[in-house]
């Protein structure tokens, strides 16, 4: 099958919006039982795990967890405990059940603890051990790591040992257990090859391949807070002026000779914000001189669409870049509704992928956008 480009696919989006944006999304061509993910952020008092309807998810991730940076073991307090034991006990007695992983590291805990345990054979023992054993003691149907990200070449290689060695300490547990294995998932960059602070480096993908059951790959944060300076569609499907984009991240894995079922697409159910220099100008990359509303120019999407009415805001939809923003006065905000999603996800369709996974559970509003191509019940297909 030819990737697909953007010309193809613009004349998708128009016949989608000439038929109501409905017919495509709930074609049969994806593969029977497709990956649809979404974390869970441990911190969101007000959305228990008893809030999450599991008929619109195969797989809720409970975040974050990380390991002491001296042992890298975990060490897991009352609460957390308590936590841990509420989001698995809740979420296997919803009708129906789901996987549920615990996620480790996250974009707050950044790269300088994994790149130490990752570094030697006995540091990645001990994180691995405790890995398997938090995962049986509290419940879970495997972990997913979140190393946000290898910062150099030498991490990569790391990085490839850790999964190598995850995969037969899993395997080798699974035996001895009798139990099931436990998935193994990772959050990556949202292409293989990163050049960040002037340094490349490049994921494994032979080790993906034949270690990991997936990846999800976090399509979004391409523009934010760390450039005040101009708006910017931040989960992108195209840009026209850049290779910063979900399509050309996705394209890249599959080049990269990526397992296409075990590629998952990252979708955002948050905004980012701007303040406009001149609220005439609002285009996409129009100029401005701060972060708009929301906590440091960040808003989750129930929230955007709570702005949006108040405020009797403009409302855009580019085709360019598959992507929404919305106007009021000199506040600017970016971000993904229906709309664009079930582009998204006719787009991940047509690429033949794993299918997608959002960050995170509670920004959306009504379950809008996570009711878009559902899990159908009757369904066969071997379970990831």
């Amino acid at each position: 099958m030819d990737l697909v480009n953007a010309n193809t696919f613009l004349l998708v989006i128009l016949s989608l919006i000439a038929c109501g944006g409905s017919s495509a999304i709930n074609s049969t061509n994806s593969s029977p039982r497709p990956n649809k993910g979404a974390y869970w952020p441990s911190w969101s008092i007000d959305f228990p795990p008893s809030s999450i309807d599991t008929t619109l998810f195969t797989h809720v991730y409970y975040a974050f967890l990380s390991p002491d940076n001296v042992t890298f073991r975990f060490e897991i307090d009352y609460p957390t405990a308590l936590s841990l034991k509420n989001f698995t006990t809740t979420l296997h007695k919803k009708k129906p059940s789901i996987k549920t992983l615990f996620s480790i590291g996250g974009a707050t805990e950044g790269s300088k603890i994994f790149s130490h345990m990752a570094l030697g054979h006995d540091s990645r023992k001990n994180f691995i051990c405790s890995t398997i054993k938090v995962a049986r003691k509290f419940d879970f149907d495997g972990f997913d790591l979140d190393w946000e990200f290898p910062q150099t070449p030498t991490d990569m290689v790391n990085f490839r040992h850790l999964l190598h060695e995850w995969r037969v300490a899993v395997k080798k547990e699974a035996k001895l257990s009798g139990r099931p294995q436990l998935l193994l998932s990772a959050a990556t960059y949202y292409k293989p090859e990163i050049t960040l602070d002037g340094v490349y480096r490049k994921y494994p993908v032979t080790s993906i391949n034949k270690n990991l059951d997936w990846i999800n790959a976090m399509c979004y944060d391409y523009h934010g807070s760390w450039n005040r300076t101009a708006t910017g569609a931040h989960a992108a499907l195209y840009d026209p002026n850049s290779n910063v984009s979900t399509s050309y991240g996705l394209q890249s894995w599959i080049k990269a000779r990526i397992q296409r079922d075990k590629l998952v697409m990252g979708l955002p159910l948050y905004g980012r914000t701007w303040q406009l220099k001149d609220p005439s100008l609002y285009g996409i990359g129009a100029p401005a001189v701060d972060v708009g509303p929301g906590i440091e120019g960040q808003m989750s999407y129930a929230d955007v669409e709570k702005f949006n009415a108040q405020n009797n805001a403009i409302v855009v939809f580019d085709l360019s870049t598959v992507s929404i923003y919305s106007v009021e006065g000199t506040s600017w905000i970016g971000y993904d509704d229906v709309r664009s999603v079930k582009l998204k996800t006719e787009y991940a369709r047509r690429l033949q992928i794993g299918g997608y996974f959002f960050w995170a559970v509670n920004g959306d509003q009504d379950w809008k956008i996570s009711r878009q191509d559902p899990i159908v019940k009757s369904r066969k297909g071997p379970e990831k």
